[in-house]
């Protein structure tokens, strides 16, 4: 690691004191690291620098920013029979807002020294949680990124650059000697089963049809109210919708969560003068793979869900490839991520059974201390939270198995995890800014990171 830099009690004193105002005004997508070039075109450049890699301290920062733990979730919600708040899934709460409490995405830090997955609350054991919050709450990010992290490889992580794995505008820093990239992860089972079991509910009684079988009902046929059931299954009460609708939603929902880690690297980044900015990340397997996530295979006619007839032209005409997709993450027999669906539950019901039972288990979120909350009297609370109901999970159980049963994975038009952007940081070059910008492009804290790097 870099040692050209602010100290631990140095950093920690320029961060307390950095206005967020000034962070938000001058935050910029900066690429020209040390070390980088730019081979053609009008700002075509090459620096005269050497690399300098982040220092753990730097890097402990921006993984503070982006998924911190910070303290407990208010969870300030009506926990009356039928209002909504036992949709909570979690209560511990990280720099970053993320619905139902269930911080479904996950952060990768990679290297040129190594790989970490860093650890979510749910994946800490509950007795260690109140020693990090306070790490937090002190500042000691170095140390709760020790505490949190976990070694997937020596080294950096690395996909291939052209595209479809990488777009064009990308190709001359990706993976550059001397920059961390912060992958994050999207797991989509837990929203998605979680927020079934909200919306197939009594309560909300959601009706949703297959629309890549005809509109037929996604298995919840017995459970309509024109069979006597509890889903409301008349178009006209407003409560219909698809399984592409379903999915899209679960998606975008953590999606938006990414979209705040991603914006607080930017905000640290800015704060600590070093680059960064965004990038391309959105490929089903390359990431997956690089990281060497457990990979299943399907054929391309299943994964896209193709009818008879298009899957035996593609037979026909050789164009039906296997296309790989993670289904988790384990490391020396260690389990590190593991989706809600086979392989890791033997089937959807049991992994639907899983997610009610980290909410209403013995030990679940709700009937146990757990890593504790926010409210004054804990127990009082979580036991007149009302239980998920068993015709609810009945409902919820039909639909994922029906999608299992016909499409072979879940959720079906997404794999478990999904990767979509990234942030590259890196300490800049300060003569590609000057030869080409205006003053302003560079901040205070970035010339002060030039002229230390430089030193």
């Amino acid at each position: 690691m870099n040692t050209a830099s602010a100290s631990q009690n140095e950093l920690r004193a320029e961060l307390d004191g950095y206005p967020l105002l000034t962070a938000l005004r001058e935050r910029r997508s900066r690429r020209m690291g040390r070390g980088m070039k730019i081979p053609g075109g009008a700002l075509a450049f090459e620096s005269r620098r050497q690399p300098r890699p982040l220092t753990e301290d730097e890097e402990a920062a921006l993984v503070f920013a982006a998924c911190g733990i910070t303290g407990h979730a208010l969870a300030d919600l009506s926990y009356g029979r039928g209002e909504g708040g036992g949709i909570m899934a979690g209560l511990v709460a990280r720099s970053i807002a993320s619905g139902d409490g269930l911080q479904t995405v996950a952060l990768v830090v990679t290297n040129d020294e190594a790989t970490y997955l860093i650890r979510r609350p749910c994946e800490m054991p509950a007795t260690e949680i109140p020693e990090l919050i306070e790490l937090g709450k002190r500042g000691a990010f170095t140390e709760l990124y020790r505490r949190c992290r976990v070694k997937l490889k020596a080294g950096r992580a690395t996909t291939p650059t052209k595209p479809l794995f990488n777009i064009n505008a990308n190709k001359w820093s990706a993976h550059a000697p001397g920059t961390s990239y912060f992958l994050p992860v999207n797991d989509l089972t837990f929203m998605y089963i979680n927020g079934l079991l909200e919306i197939l509910n009594e309560h909300t009684g959601t009706f949703i049809l297959d629309e890549r079988n005809n509109f037929l009902p996604a298995g919840l046929s017995k459970f309509s109210r024109a069979r006597g059931g509890h889903l409301e299954s008349d178009p006209h009460q407003g409560r219909v919708a698809t399984v592409r609708q379903v999915e899209q939603f679960v998606s975008e929902f953590v999606t938006v969560e990414q979209g705040m880690m991603l914006q607080n690297l930017g905000l640290m980044a800015q704060a600590l003068g070093l680059g960064g900015y965004p990038n391309f990340a959105n490929h089903e397997f390359a990431w997956f793979q690089a990281l060497d996530f457990r990979m299943q295979e399907m054929p391309a006619n299943r994964y896209v869900g193709a009818g008879w007839l298009p899957s035996l032209a593609m037979k026909l005409l050789k164009r039906n490839p296997k296309i790989p997709y993670p289904v988790g993450l384990e490391r020396d027999g260690e389990i590190l991520l593991k989706p809600f669906c086979p392989p890791h539950y033997e089937t959807m019901s049991e992994a639907v059974r899983a997610v009610v039972e980290t909410k209403f288990g013995a030990q679940g979120l709700f009937r146990s201390e757990g890593p504790g909350s926010a409210w004054k009297d804990h127990n009082g609370v979580v036991q007149t939270i009302t239980p998920v109901s068993e015709a609810t999970i009945a409902a919820v159980t039909a639909y994922c198995e029906y999608l299992w049963a016909r499409y072979g994975r879940f959720p079906v038009y997404m794999p478990p995890y999904r990767t979509v952007l990234g942030f590259q940081a890196c300490h800049l070059d300060a003569d590609f800014y000057d030869k080409f910008y205006h003053p302003e492009a560079l901040g205070e804290t970035q010339r002060k990171d030039f002229e230390r790097q430089t030193r």
